[in-house]
């Protein structure tokens, strides 16, 4: 057998289709086998590769022993002369295989290759071309000094710059989403080392490869697109500590002692250096909105309060008691800003409404506060009104500016219709126009382009592809969607990489598939378009759900000696208020399902409830149940949450 290729899939089911409908383009005329090794998914990826890919070899894993293991485990049961390691979130051409095994085929010195990759606008990836690195390039990259001066030969050694990027060049280091490897060569020098959970083991390959005196070949002759970001997060703490490890112990691994000392110490500087910052920036953007608000307000109405105490109150001389705008006011802002952001208003995109809905539940509470006060403390009723009236108009002020001038990504929730084309012929075109309109973005125009030039006076299309730089200008389009289908892969490419600099983002769409898939990194929110959607996932939605947890565990805590009378069991009624007031449980959750009839659902915590409990129901066929559990996390309200606790109140106590 001429070629194996092995994809390792952890929770991408709809980015693994994609991947699996190239590859098994690309594999026409090629003695070949794929291998797909699930790390114990939980989002249907084993159930849809069985049902759509049955000849692909399925290597289904109960645990995530991290990368290198899982392309282990079908590395050894592979029977190709070279070995494809690729990644999910990639898109191969229609002749990437083809053309990679021939220039191995042709040249025998090589143990390994990568080839160009674009993201999913069409923009060359610097990492498709990698050096060694030694603590010098760690440095120079860690530090920043490798993006300030990316063509150099000194400072940009990590990505290699200075390396023409259409040209054949021999690399230290492959990367891991494309990397062609000669089985030959695997068995002289070993398999991954599986020791790198995650990042820094084709680093380890790829030198392991160079010193058996084979060489790492970069081919330009190729392309594939890489969304990046696997299953992580790439900004996140976790990625800064993973990924610096793993070059902590490729260091330890082949460098010498005292080489390995200092390059650990300089990454280990550069990981806390690096999560300070992170901390820092997340503080800094969650905070500093709210900060401004505060001090808007508060400097409002300290000229409000002098205003109305000089010409109203005092009129003859006098003031307010210092404890109202030290005690009083920041009280009063405490209260606005906690119910702001408790009904979405710190939430993106800005909604207007729910500021105004949380500024008016928050003086409401302050004047209910207010008439509970002993007299002696009831400053102003009339500063109250007047501050919340400046409070929402000044927060209004302030997203509007944002919205104006698009700081931090704040912008209005204006319902802006985009305007799309779908490339591919017919049948397929209306199938994807017909789930477009499913997914509830209401698009203001779909204009269909024929991927054949003589058929495109027909059937409704406003175009062929050879025009659609036109078709984008004067129909004013936001997003190209392509028909994997009809349109070939290497099309595909070409046409994202032509058009890169057109202010439009481009989508692809697998055949027989319900989702529409595209954008830079399989990280970006709102780029994966599936018809079914998961709303309980929304920050709103999670943070009601989480104050209902909270207000009925300090309710029911304070009114537990009389609950003990009604609950079936009282003890277990007192770890439960426990476990959710410390988060480790939810007061309704999932219907509990064995592992292997789990589904793509979002993660919540483990109910003491569940929507059985409401409907007096106990033993629900298990198809039932399932869908029971996907309703409630498509279409979730907290009033079904509340109707639940109500009927099954006697069994809060369950465990």
């Amino acid at each position: 057998m001429k070629l194996s290729i092995v994809i390792v899939n952890y929770n991408v089911k709809y980015f693994l289709e994609q991947c699996l409908h190239s590859v098994q383009n690309a594999c026409q005329g090629i003695d070949s086998e794929i291998f797909v090794t699930d790390n114990n998914s939980v989002d249907g990826s084993i159930k849809m590769v069985k049902e759509k890919f049955p000849d692909v070899i399925l290597i289904e894993n109960k645990e995530n022993k991290g990368f290198s293991y899982a392309n282990n485990q079908a590395i050894r049961k592979s029977r190709g002369e070279y070995i494809l390691l690729l990644n999910p979130d990639t898109i191969v051409e229609d002749d990437t295989l083809r053309k990679v095994v021939d220039f191995m085929d042709q040249h025998p010195d090589a143990g390994g290759l990568g080839v160009k990759m674009l993201d999913g606008k069409g923009k060359f990836l610097p990492e498709s071309k990698r050096g060694l690195p030694t603590p010098s390039v760690a440095f120079f990259k860690v530090f920043g000094f490798s993006s300030l001066f990316p063509k150099s030969r000194l400072f940009s050694r990590y990505h290699l710059g200075f390396l023409d990027k259409d040209q054949i060049h021999e690399v230290d280091v492959l990367a891991g989403a494309f990397m062609l490897l000669r089985k030959k060569v695997l068995n002289e020098i070993g398999l991954l080392d599986e020791s790198f959970f995650m990042y820094g083991e084709d680093i380890d390959l790829s030198y392991r490869i160079s010193l058996a005196g084979y060489k790492n070949y970069y081919y330009p002759g190729t392309r594939i697109i890489h969304y990046k970001g696997e299953s992580t997060k790439k900004g996140s703490l976790n990625y800064v500590f993973v990924f610096y490890n793993a070059m902590i112990v490729f260091a330890k691994k082949h460098f010498s002692k005292k080489n390995a000392r200092v390059f650990s110490l300089m990454i280990n500087l550069a990981i806390y250096f690096r999560a300070f910052l992170s901390i820092l920036t997340r503080f800094a953007k969650r905070i500093i909105l709210p900060f401004l608000d505060a001090s808007l307000i508060f400097i409002g109405i300290f000229f409000i309060t002098s205003y109305w105490e000089k010409h109203f109150i005092f009129p003859d001389g006098g003031h307010y008691p210092f404890a109202f705008i030290s005690i009083a006011v920041p009280v009063y802002l405490a209260i606005w800003l906690l119910c702001i952001y408790l009904s979405g208003g710190y939430d993106k995109p800005i909604k207007l409404r729910k500021i105004i809905q949380g500024m008016i539940a928050g003086t409401i509470i302050i004047l209910v506060l207010y008439s509970l006060l002993n007299e002696h403390y009831r400053f102003s009723r009339a500063l109250i009104f007047l501050g919340a009236i400046w409070g929402t108009t000044v927060i209004i002020v302030v997203r509007l500016f944002l919205h104006v001038f698009n700081i931090n990504g704040y912008k209005l929730n204006v319902q802006k219709t985009k305007r799309f084309i779908i490339v591919g012929e017919k049948e397929e075109s209306d199938r994807v126009r017909d789930l477009l309109q499913q997914t509830g973005m209401n698009p203001a125009f779909i204009g269909m382009v024929s991927f054949h030039h003589h058929r495109y006076n027909s059937n409704g299309f406003i175009g062929h592809l050879g025009q659609i730089k036109e078709i984008i200008t004067i129909h004013k389009i936001d997003e190209v969607i392509f028909c994997a289908k009809d349109v070939p892969a290497q099309v595909i490419i070409d046409k994202m990489a032509e058009l890169k600099n057109e202010q439009v983002d481009y989508k692809i769409a697998p055949p027989e598939s319900l989702s529409i898939i595209g954008s830079n990194s399989i990280n970006t929110s709102g780029d994966l378009y599936v018809i079914d959607i998961n709303t309980i996932i929304k920050r709103a939605n999670r943070r009601n759900k989480r104050m209902l947890d909270f207000t009925v565990s300090c309710s029911l805590f304070l009114l537990y000696p009389f609950m003990i009378f009604f609950v079936k069991k009282p003890l277990g009624l007192l770890k439960n208020i426990g476990a959710v007031l410390f988060s480790y449980k939810s007061w309704v959750g999932y219907i509990p399902l064995t592992e292997n009839e789990s589904q793509r659902l979002p993660e919540i915590k483990k109910g003491v409830l569940h929507q059985l409990d409401a409907l007096n129901e106990k033993n629900l066929p298990l198809d039932t149940s399932s869908r029971l559990n996907f309703l409630y996390a498509r279409d979730y309200k907290l009033l079904n949450d509340i109707n639940i606790i109500i009927k099954g109140f006697r069994e809060l106590g369950r465990r």
